[in-house]
C-alpha cells in the first residue's frame, strides 16, 4: 500500500534552482562516462575501464564520478591520475527514487497539493514526515494523519532532495592533487551483474552425417548502468573467487552422470589466450544497456561431421519394474578434422533437425563446459521413443562377510525400421572402499575408469539384444 501510495504522488522539488525548466534532453550528455573498455568473465565477475577527463585545482579536492556500476565492488577501485592520489572514496548507491525520496525526509517538513477533483480547486499544507512504515504517517499542524491511497489526486513537493540520494550510481572520491588543471584519469573496478555465456545453435542432418553450428555470444547487464560506447573483450574461464567455498562429507555411493566432454582435445586453438583463458574480443564498440541481452555471432561452420545414437546410464543395483527410454545421444568433435576447429565456452546447445518437408524443428538442448580445440562430445538431447533397455538384478548373494556376487540382465529392444548401436553404461562401481570387478559378461565390456563400464550393443531392426554381466564387490 505505501509503495502504491508513494509512486502514485508526483513528486516536485520547489528549491527554486531545481523547479526551472529541464534543459533539452540534446543538450544534456546522455552519460558521464568516457572511453569504456569493459572485460566481462563467466563467473558473474566484470572489470570496467574508464578514462574521464577531469579538471583538478592543487590540493585535496572531492571528485564525483557517477554512471558507475551500482553492483560495483567499492574495495576493487583503482583511480590512476597524473600528480594525484585517492586520500577517501565513498559509493554512493542510495538511489533517487520516490520511496527513497520518502524514507529519507522522515522529520522534514514538506507540501502536500490536494486537488478537487470537480472542481480543480487545490489546496496546499505544510506537513511533516514522521514514519514510513508501512505507510507514510505526518503530521498537519494539531492532527496525526495518514497518507491514503484513497484515489484522491493528491502530490507530494519537496524542498530539496536529501544529500544521501543520488540519481545515478555514484563513486566520490576525495583527491589530493601536487598541481592544479585538467588531466585524464582511469577508474577500474570489479563489478557484479555483467555476464555472458556461449549459446549454440546445431541443425543436424542424419542422412549425411553432418551439422552446422552457429554459435552466439549471449550479454546481460543487470548491474543498474549502462556502458556506452564500450570496447567489449569477453574472457572464456573461470577466474578464482575468494566467495568460493569447498564442503567436505562422507564418501557415499555417487549417481552415474556422463559428462558431454567424452575425450578432452590436445590441438591448440587459434585464437588470443590471457594465460589459461581465451579471449573474445568483440569486432566493434557496442553499448551494453541496463536489463538488457544482446547476442553477437562468434562461430558459424557448415558441414562438421556428427553422428546420432543411443545411450542408457544405470545406477549399481537398480533394477527397472519396465523398460526404460535410452537418450538420444549427438556425437561431434571440434577438432580441426571433424569441421569445428575451434575451442567452444562454456553454454547450451540447441539441436535441430529437419522434418520430411524440410522444415527444421527443435528436438533438444543440453549444456558443455568450457571445451577445448580438438575434444570428442556427446550430448544428450532427450529420450528415445522407440529404443528401451530394462536393467533387472537377477541375483544378489553374499560370499563372506565382505564379499557379495550380483548377477546383471540388461535387455535392450528397438522398434525401429533398422538397426542401432545402443551403450548400456552400467556405473556406480566404485564408491567408498569397495571394489567391484566384472567376473563374467556375454559381451566384451570396455571399462574406461573406475566408476564405469560401457557395453556397446547392436541391436537389429525391429528386434531386441539381451546382455547379462556377474560382479564381485569387495569392501
Amino acid at each position: 500500500m505505501a509503495r502504491a501510495i508513494l509512486t502514485g504522488c508526483l513528486l516536485i522539488l520547489a528549491h527554486p534552482a531545481l523547479a526551472q525548466e529541464a534543459v533539452p534532453a540534446a543538450a544534456s550528455p546522455v552519460t558521464a562516462q568516457g572511453d569504456l573498455s569493459v572485460t566481462i568473465y563467466n563467473n558473474d565477475v566484470a572489470l570496467v575501464q574508464d578514462i574521464r577527463r577531469i579538471d583538478l585545482p592543487a590540493g585535496r579536492t572531492p571528485q564525483a564520478f557517477p554512471d558507475v556500476s551500482a553492483q560495483i565492488r567499492p574495495e576493487t577501485v583503482s583511480l590512476s591520475a597524473a600528480d594525484a592520489a585517492i586520500v577517501e572514496q565513498n559509493f554512493d548507491y542510495d538511489l533517487l527514487s520516490p520511496t527513497s525520496l520518502m524514507e529519507s525526509a522522515v522529520g522534514e517538513t514538506l507540501t502536500l497539493v490536494r486537488t478537487n477533483p470537480s472542481t480543480g480547486a487545490e489546496t496546499r499544507e505544510r506537513a511533516k514526515i514522521l514514519a514510513v512504515n508501512g505507510g507514510v504517517v505526518l503530521q498537519i499542524g494539531e492532527r496525526i494523519e495518514v497518507l491514503r491511497d484513497d484515489g484522491l489526486p493528491v502530490r507530494v513537493v519537496f524542498d530539496r532532495i536529501p544529500a544521501n540520494l543520488r540519481a545515478r550510481p555514484t563513486l566520490s572520491v576525495t583527491l589530493a592533487s601536487e598541481r592544479g588543471g585538467a588531466r585524464p584519469a582511469t577508474l577500474s573496478y570489479l563489478t557484479r551483474g555483467l555476464g555472458w555465456q556461449a549459446d549454440y545453435v546445431a541443425l543436424f542432418d542424419d542422412k549425411t552425417g553432418t551439422i552446422d553450428v552457429q554459435g552466439w555470444v549471449t550479454l546481460r547487464n543487470t548491474t543498474g548502468t549502462t556502458f556506452n560506447a564500450a570496447r567489449t573483450l569477453l574472457v572464456a574461464g573461470d577466474v578464482a573467487s575468494a566467495d568460493g567455498e569447498q564442503g567436505y562429507g562422507m564418501v557415499r555411493p555417487r549417481p552415474v552422470r556422463r559428462a558431454p566432454l567424452r575425450q578432452a582435445g590436445t590441438e591448440t586453438g587459434t585464437r588470443e589466450q590471457l594465460g589459461d583463458f581465451y579471449l573474445y574480443p568483440l569486432a566493434e564498440r557496442t553499448t551494453i544497456a541496463d536489463k538488457q541481452t544482446k547476442q553477437v555471432s562468434f562461430l558459424d561452420v557448415k558441414g562438421a561431421a556428427a553422428t546420432s545414437g543411443y545411450e542408457f546410464v544405470n545406477s549399481w543395483l537398480n533394477s527397472a519394474r519396465e523398460p526404460v527410454s535410452a537418450g538420444s545421444m549427438l556425437r561431434f568433435a571440434n577438432s580441426r578434422g571433424g569441421g569445428l576447429g575451434d575451442a567452444l565456452p562454456a553454454g547450451t546447445v540447441r539441436v535441430y533437425v529437419r522434418d520430411q518437408r524440410g522444415q527444421a524443428q527443435f528436438t533438444g538442448e543440453n549444456t558443455i563446459g568450457h571445451t577445448p580445440q580438438g575434444s570428442r562430445i556427446a550430448l544428450r538431447t532427450g529420450d528415445a521413443f522407440d529404443v528401451k533397455v530394462q536393467p533387472v538384478v537377477e541375483e544378489r548373494t553374499q560370499l563372506g562377510t565382505s564379499r557379495w556376487r550380483t548377477r546383471m540382465r540388461y535387455t535392450i529392444t528397438n522398434a525401429r525400421p533398422r538397426a542401432v548401436t545402443v551403450d548400456v553404461v552400467q556405473g556406480g562401481l566404485d564408491w567408498g572402499f569397495a571394489d567391484t570387478r566384472i567376473v563374467q559378461e556375454s559381451q566384451k565390456s570396455q571399462r574406461n575408469d573406475a566408476d564405469a563400464t560401457v557395453w556397446q550393443v547392436a541391436v537389429p531392426a525391429n528386434g531386441q539384444a539381451v546382455v547379462t554381466a556377474t560382479f564381485e564387490t569387495r569392501y
